[in-house]
């Protein structure tokens, strides 16, 4: 038997590369997210790694699911809601399609607004 384990931070880049393909799209931690990002960063350093970015994006696993939470900046440009539901759809799509791991949900929070 293979058994294939996709890690939380592979899921989260993932949805991070979904999330800023939505034109006026970025992806950035927030409050929540900064403690984490320091840590994981040190500790990339240390290993000289250079793995994809992750911060931003937060994974909790619901049985075999991912749900996700995504915090972004989006352009003034443009409608909230609207550009929340696309980057819900743009993560909801792409990662099962490029990690097969299910995504139950995805939060999306605005953390600001460029202008």
């Amino acid at each position: 038997m293979i058994e294939t384990v996709v890690s939380a931070p592979a899921v989260a880049a993932v949805a991070v590369h979904a999330a800023e393909r939505v034109a006026g799209v970025r992806v950035q931690p927030g409050v929540a997210g900064l403690v984490g990002s320091v840590v994981r960063a040190a500790r990339q350093q240390i290993k000289g790694l250079q793995p994809a970015p992750v911060e931003g994006v937060r994974v909790r696993w619901s049985g075999t699911a991912a749900v996700l939470e995504v915090d972004v900046v989006i352009s003034g440009q443009d409608q909230a809601a609207a550009v929340a539901r696309a980057v819900q759809r743009s993560v909801r799509a792409l990662v099962p399609e490029l990690t097969g791991v299910e995504v139950e949900s995805v939060l999306v929070t605005i953390v600001d607004v460029a202008w």
